[in-house]
């Protein structure tokens, strides 16, 4: 039998195999990246956009620690949006859209070019183990044997994956590529608690057979924002246009008829696909009073012909498909060039691995990405980060790395689901984060970035650019201090421009600088001065959410009353709104160890019962 030696071995070439094999490099230790093939490293499999609602604070915090993924999304951007930016600051979020292609080209040109790492295209087909339950060697099906001290599964889609469309189904975890089975049976073997998600894919039409004169246009944002803080300027980038349409009562109506003709809704499946990102024929059911739902077409290249139909996933027959996709607007005579399909996969349960994403009952397997029971690009990658730099650090036997979730969204992403069994793939939003109005998308770098360099993972450019960074927002904040606003303001308190950062209608930017026309000699870009803007306004919130942090044991303890009653809570989710009710926990402690029931929940719940008692007490003075 072949052998070659390794420290690490990461099973799997995504998006969390990727950023597991470049940490654990970076920390210096011997990587193989095992991939079924050399060329599919870094694929897009589904959306090729990264970003969005709290998935781009992920994104830019997994650049922080001096992960790939920013770096590769601004190199393979073709529009880039800044979202939510008529709210707070707290919840804005950038989003770009990618070229499918050059997206993986990167990654594997930025893979190469990482000292210590070797890419080995082939299927693994077991793990061995010693007496003690330690990983020794990962065995790959031509019988070469990967020696190692840790094992890392970022299999995404294609543990025993199978491929639906109508009644019709393939083994495989993408479209035109194979599953992996041998690592399931070793799994089970194992005692690693398993079971099915699904998820699904739209279908792609051609960009020449739409009507976009009927379509709404989404250009991209004037001034783009990068993902990674190590990138320059992207004004000069060439961008596309999207574009929004959507279905009609006549594509209810045919999708409706046909829900006999699809694997969920002849009960030949057995995983549930995402909540937050659902079918078509999810759509029609769950919202059936609703005439029409959005369709995003977003090409997936510059002067490419092929249109990514984002908001019709299906699993409906082709023919079908191709009825439906016709009855919405603008698409009457559209062409599909690649049918949608729904993939079924074995996951592990999350609850089984510790805040390391180590398997508690074998030292040295580590899981990360789609196999933890998450859905989306950013998720997987963060997990791939923490696996792969807690994986080396172990072997380095130096202690590990975990993040609080007021310390990151990664914090609050991993927190989540080492407590959960997802009945469905889970997703990350804002409004998981309790503490969000800190773990704003702009300040990621001031937050997470000195721990990188602690732990030896950035690099020289980004420790110079972090270094200009510090020095400009500490000149910014000391000019804007030393300068009186010049103009009265009745009750503002207004002492200097500073202050004026946190008034309800702040001037802006351009006309804070028409008027200190100084402050632009300094040389501060634009998002700098906004970090600064951002920081006072949130100044208050944030000193609360920091003493909510520190109050942690005080409210464990804290007394729920046994008529409390839950409908003044506003803002819980369904989950929690439906078991505490139910349920009646005498203590927040025990509110906080139920299921379906989020850190989120409970500083709501924390709120809602100090006006409670409050008002109870108002009233027994009375």
């Amino acid at each position: 039998m072949e052998e070659n030696e390794f420290d690490v071995v990461i099973v799997g070439g995504g998006h969390a195999g990727i950023e597991a094999a470049a940490v654990a490099a970076r920390r210096g230790t011997r990587v193989a990246l095992v991939n079924l093939t050399a060329d599919s490293i870094g694929r897009m499999s589904c959306n090729p956009a990264i970003g969005g609602i709290g998935k781009g604070q992920l994104a830019r915090e997994i650049d922080a620690l001096g992960g790939l993924m920013g770096r590769i999304a601004d190199h393979a951007g073709i529009q880039f949006r800044m979202l939510n930016t008529s709210k707070g600051r707290a919840v804005q979020s950038p989003r770009a859209q990618c070229d499918r292609d050059a997206y993986e080209k990167y990654a594997q040109q930025l893979i190469s070019e990482i000292e210590n790492i070797t890419v080995v295209a082939g299927e693994v087909c077991d793990i061995e183990f010693n007496a003690q339950r330690q990983v020794t060697a990962v065995i790959l099906s031509g019988q070469q044997r990967l020696t190692c001290q840790a094992a890392i599964l970022t299999t995404g889609t294609f543990l025993e994956g199978v491929l639906h469309q109508g009644l019709e189904n393939v083994e495989g975890g993408r479209v035109d590529e194979g599953a992996s089975h041998p690592l399931g049976k070793t799994l089970r073997m194992l005692g690693v608690p398993v079971a099915r998600l699904k998820t699904g894919t739209p279908p792609r039409i051609a960009l020449d057979s739409v009507d976009l004169s009927v379509c709404d246009e989404q250009p991209g944002d004037d001034v783009p924002s990068p993902f990674s803080f190590v990138t320059g300027d992207l004004s000069e980038r060439e961008q596309i246009k999207c574009w929004l349409t959507k279905t009609t009562a006549r594509t209810q109506e045919i999708v409706r008829d046909n829900l006999d003709k699809t694997a969920m809704y002849a009960g030949r499946l057995e995983g549930k696909g995402p909540r937050y990102c659902p079918s078509i024929e999810d759509k029609v059911v769950r919202f059936a009073d609703r005439d029409a739902h959005t369709i995003f077409l977003e090409p997936e290249a510059v002067g490419s012909n092929i249109l990514y139909a984002n908001g019709i996933s299906t699993s409906l027959p082709a023919d079908v498909q191709l009825e439906f996709v016709r009855t919405c607007i603008g698409l009457e005579r559209a062409e599909i060039l690649q049918a949608g399909y729904a993939v079924e996969y074995t996951h592990v349960a999350p609850r089984s691995l510790l805040p390391t994403l180590e398997y508690r009952d074998a030292s040295g397997l580590y899981f990360a990405g789609q196999i933890c029971g998450t859905s989306g690009y950013e998720e997987a990658a963060a997990q791939g980060l923490i696996a792969g730099l807690n994986a080396a650090l172990a072997i380095q036997q130096q202690p590990s790395f975990i993040l609080q979730r007021h310390q990151a969204y990664i914090g609050v992403l991993i927190d989540d689901l080492v407590v959960s069994d997802p009945s469905e793939p889970y997703r990350m939003f804002t409004s998981r984060a309790e503490h969000r109005l800190l773990l704003r998308q702009d300040n990621a770098d001031l937050r997470l970035t000195p721990l990188a360099q602690e732990l030896g993972i950035s690099c020289e450019l980004r420790d110079e650019i972090f270094a200009k960074r510090q020095r400009d927002l500490t000149a910014a904040r000391a000019a804007l201090t030393s300068k009186p606003y010049p103009l009265p303001v009745a009750n503002s308190g207004a002492r200097s421009l500073l202050d004026m950062c946190k008034q309800p209608k702040f001037i802006g930017w351009p006309a804070m600088f028409e008027m200190h026309p100084d402050l632009l000699e300094l040389g501060v870009p634009l998002c700098d001065w906004q970090t600064i803007e951002a920081d006072v306004l949130y100044a208050g919130y944030a000193i609360r959410q920091r003493a909510w942090v520190e109050r942690g044991a005080e409210r464990e303890s804290m007394q729920i009353p046994e008529d409390f009653d839950y409908s003044t809570a506003q803002g819980l989710r369904s989950e929690a709104r439906s078991c505490l009710p139910e349920s009646r926990p005498a203590t927040m402690g025990q509110a906080g160890r139920m299921p379906g029931v989020t850190p989120a929940d409970l500083a709501i719940l924390e709120i809602a019962l100090v006006r409670w008692q409050r008002a109870s007490k108002n009233l027994a003075d009375v």
